[in-house]
């Protein structure tokens, strides 16, 4: 079944290979196929007011790794004024004491170690927000499901494919339990984005022809390794590391290839590419440098190449799109932009970092206050989770895998947790 992107071919219909491509895959990770979606995720979230309606219910809120992302979207959080910040979990104590501090939170209620996020679950809260590193998200998802919570959580949602599973799973009786559960991403809720993606849709540029995403920017602390990894669970340093967090590809140019896939409108059906570890002294195992290509069933190829060393380049994430009669650009910041003849369009994509988070933050509490339970962000985010996990296993391997392989392989990433606090 087609997501929500909006189709790229010229007069928008879906053909019915792409259609049972999606299908099949949908059965492959052992759930029932999605319900309908709206138009587009970016959709939802613009035109969002930024602030809560005075007089709207505030939603209490527990918010779960307060490091540097965790803290800042938590006054995010805050700041819009229909959410009472109830209670904070982080590994460290510290981190979770300064964090509960800041936000104004009862000391009875900042948790701490690997257990933390279990006691924010009893404490009262309503809804959670993850912001860990994303190999703890289908265990902290799924106990937030079961303990009858909303769920608001960071991508990528997963490491690996039995994480993809269990986060569609948890999302799956979330919706049944009447819960939302909602993946922050800010490229599609970029108003310029959403309306180059109206006219693509349009067939303004007619036929695709390529699609080439990159993600350009420097990489994290990657100090020696320590007796555990409780060392490297902060400063997002595990983001060096594949298991903890994905990888650079997984965790960083995911925000690229999701744009891509929005153009696509499907997931791809293989993978093939190159990459390599090229920052000086490396601890972690994550590759950096990225050639990717990824073949769709349509036969649409998009190419990524992606670059997280420290090197001078400026952060530059961008989609490109050729067509037969035009061309187009989706931005994380610059131009947005289509021209197709004598007829264009160009906006400038501004502070989507925090814009597309407000704006996330926003859908999120009127979907709760509204009892609206579709949870259309969940479907993108399992594409791009499984889209980046395809790209980094066929660029560490040098080879050509298909989803569907990846799929079968259902190889599960394993973290060393000894040594670290309950």
């Amino acid at each position: 079944m087609r997501r929500s992107y909006p189709d790229r071919r010229a007069g928008g219909s879906s053909g019915s290979g792409a259609l049972k491509r999606r299908v099949f895959l949908e059965r492959a990770l052992g759930v029932a196929v999605a319900a309908p979606v709206l138009r587009s995720v970016g959709s939802l979230q613009a035109g969002e007011p930024e602030r809560a309606a005075a007089g709207a219910r505030r939603i209490k809120l527990g918010v779960v790794g307060c490091g540097g992302r965790g803290a800042w979207i938590a006054k995010l959080f805050q700041n819009h004024g229909g959410y009472v910040l109830w209670a904070v979990a982080d590994y460290f104590a510290t981190v979770s004491d300064s964090a509960g501090t800041a936000l104004g939170v009862d000391p009875s209620r900042r948790f701490s170690g690997l257990g933390g996020c279990r006691r924010l679950l009893e404490s009262g809260v309503e809804a959670v927000a993850l912001e860990t590193p994303p190999y703890w998200f289908p265990d902290y998802a799924s106990a937030s499901v079961d303990a009858g919570k909303h769920v608001y959580m960071a991508k990528p949602v997963a490491v690996d494919v039995p994480g993809c599973r269990r986060i569609e799973a948890a999302a799956g009786r979330a919706a049944a339990a009447r819960r939302c559960f909602f993946v922050d991403y800010q490229m599609p809720t970029d108003p310029h984005n959403i309306e180059v993606m109206r006219r693509l849709g349009a067939g303004q540029i007619g036929p695709v022809q390529t699609v080439n995403s990159h993600y350009y920017a420097g990489q994290f602390a990657d100090p020696p390794k320590t007796s555990t990894i409780e060392s490297r669970l902060r400063s997002l340093i595990w983001c060096n590391d594949v298991a903890v967090g994905g990888g650079y590809h997984v965790n960083a140019c995911i925000h690229a290839v999701d744009a891509a896939l929005w153009v696509a409108g499907a997931r791809p059906v293989s993978a093939t590419g190159f990459s390599r570890l090229g920052r000086p002294d490396p601890h972690g195992d994550s590759h950096d440098v990225f050639s990717l290509l990824f073949e769709f069933g349509d036969g649409l190829i998009v190419s990524h190449r992606g670059k997280h060393l420290n090197n001078g380049t400026d952060f530059d994430v961008s989609v490109e799109v050729q067509g037969q009669a035009g061309h187009a650009r989706l931005g994380y910041g610059g131009k947005a932009s289509l021209r197709s003849g004598d007829d264009g369009y160009t906006g400038e994509v501004q502070n989507l970092y925090e814009a597309g988070a407000v704006r996330n933050i926003a859908a999120f509490h009127r979907l709760v206050l509204a009892g609206d339970c579709s949870n259309t962000t969940v479907a993108r985010s399992l594409d791009g989770a499984l889209t980046t996990i395809l790209g980094r296993e066929a660029g560490l391997r040098r080879a050509r895998l298909t989803l569907e392989e990846l799929v079968r392989e259902n190889r599960r990433l394993e973290v060393d947790l000894r040594g670290l606090k309950e």
